[in-house]
């Protein structure tokens, strides 16, 4: 999708998307002639401007122009993404080549423009890679948006701070897309090292031989089961001072996960390829950060595997030993993925030593019961950093809801035989799983687990993504980093 800011509308053949605030709709009423024909077509559809709502007509006297006419709340917090959002939404296979969101009149200062088409560009993302039969109908034809009347600087405050997240969200939903056969730990790594070239990020990748000199005993656990090879990927940002500690993002990726020993039920298993949404976020959130150079040194690890039911698999019952050199029973081989980030944490802790370390892993199915399909859950040692995180999530709009920790659900994971269980009974599965983790957590470090299993992925669409991988993530960590240390 092309990004275009004007002052006025260009020439030419395009749609035109008229913002309503309610009754406010300033282009409208500029519209001479046309405007009454317009009032009455918005009042036969009893259209009142709320928030996500729209209508459709065509200008007899200009050719017969298309014009949209989108419901807007300028007081909600992410409006302006849902203007653009929702535009491009009901325009993308329209047949429309161009539209015009003509913001004249609505008092839209320049980053407020910016995040109109920021919105526009998140919404425009789809992959048809696989789709060979699409009928020309359902073929996007939308391919640039230009701005109006946005204000000075609006143009250079998009290419500056939100074009480069368009492009870490993007990456990311590749990678929850595609499928497993595809995407599988040597993969991801080829796709992510492909996709970051030339925007100064460091790369370092470790395999099976490496994590096992190290000890990791716990993530190569769950990859044993697999042909293919587990993999520790890297990505190091360093737009801050020199010296400055990192802060570290750590990704759980399992780039498929069939339950292991611990198998899953078949129906709905296809959707287990997006199980590597944490990793798949961190390396988003990473291009995003290195894209509109962020001050800031952040590092970002993606720790990779596919849980599979082969004869060598791990079995329920077994005990490994941890990189950090803390052992584990394996209760349940389907909860691996906290088996995966331990040892993740520890070597990055023992590399980095990190004030700030912050995990993400679509965890849990429990995570999903509690909060639904709305927020990601997160777990904090430290009240300010979950303070700065929540405030992250409000402001970029993937949204988080704090969940407890404490010595009574830590007791829940003690092992007969071992230093810790890798689950706990039914009850407050996502909070034991977090509790699981907080053990690998070194003295002195803050740390916050988000736990997305529930807003990884969407069955149904939004104003800024349709179904399917939503790349949660990627805007809240850039929103964080920008809050906490690019100031």
């Amino acid at each position: 999708m092309q990004i275009r800011f004007a002052d006025t509308r260009p020439t030419g053949d395009f749609a035109v998307v008229i913002p309503s605030a309610g009754k406010s709709r300033p282009a409208v009423d500029a519209l001479g002639a046309e405007q009454a024909s317009v009032e009455a077509a918005l009042k036969r559809s009893r259209f009142e401007g709320d928030s996500g709502s729209a209508v459709e007509h065509f200008l007899a006297s200009d050719s017969g122009r298309r014009l949209l006419v989108v419901g807007t709340d300028p007081k909600g917090k992410d409006a302006a993404e849902k203007l653009g959002g929702n535009a491009v939404a009901k325009l993308l296979t329209s047949g429309e080549a161009s539209a015009v969101i003509d913001l004249t009149g609505m008092d839209y200062d320049a980053d407020a423009a910016a995040r109109v088409a920021f919105g526009a560009a998140l919404r425009s993302w789809r992959y048809d890679r696989y789709r060979t039969k699409l009928k020309d109908k359902q073929k996007p034809t939308l391919t640039t948006v230009t701005i109006v009347g946005g204000g000075t600087g609006a143009e250079e405050r998009y290419a500056t701070r939100y074009a480069g997240v368009v492009e870490g969200v993007a990456l990311t939903r590749e990678l929850v897309t595609e499928p497993a056969n595809i995407i599988y730990p040597e993969t991801f790594v080829e796709r992510v090292l492909e996709s970051i070239k030339g925007v100064g990020i460091e790369a370092q990748v470790l395999g099976r031989d490496e994590m096992a000199r190290l000890g990791m005993g716990a993530l190569l656990g769950v990859a044993q089961g697999s042909v293919r090879e587990p993999k520790l990927l890297i990505l190091k940002w360093n737009g801050g001072n020199a010296g400055d500690t990192p802060v570290v993002f750590v990704g759980k990726g399992v780039t498929f996960d069939t339950g292991g020993i611990s198998i899953k039920p078949a129906l709905g298993m296809e959707g287990m390829k997006w199980d590597m949404g944490g990793a798949g976020a961190v390396a988003g959130a990473m291009k995003a950060l290195a894209a509109r150079k962020a001050k800031a040194n952040v590092v970002g690890i993606c720790g990779l595997v596919e849980n599979m039911p082969d004869g060598n698999a791990q079995r329920p019952g077994d005990v490994v030993t941890t990189m950090s050199g803390q052992t584990v029973e394996v209760i349940n081989t389907d909860a691996e993925g906290r088996l995966v980030l331990c040892d993740a944490m520890t070597w990055a802790q023992k590399q980095f030593n990190p004030k700030v370390m912050i995990d993400l892993a679509t965890l849990t199915g429990a995570m999903v019961i509690t909060l639904g399909h709305e927020y990601a859950g997160i777990f904090s040692n430290d009240d300010k950093l979950a303070a700065s995180l929540i405030a992250a999530a409000d402001k970029s709009g993937d949204k988080l809801w704090r969940q407890p920790l404490g010595e009574a659900y830590d007791r829940l994971i003690d092992s007969d035989i071992a230093d810790m269980k890798n689950v706990g009974p039914r009850e407050a599965g996502s909070i034991t799983a977090a509790q699981f983790l907080k053990r690998y957590v070194d003295e002195g470090v803050t740390w916050a687990h988000l736990d997305i299993a529930g807003v990884a992925w969407s069955n149904k669409a939004s104003a800024t993504y349709d179904k399917g991988a939503t790349g949660y993530g990627v805007r809240l960590l850039d929103q964080y980093i920008a809050d906490t240390v690019d100031v």
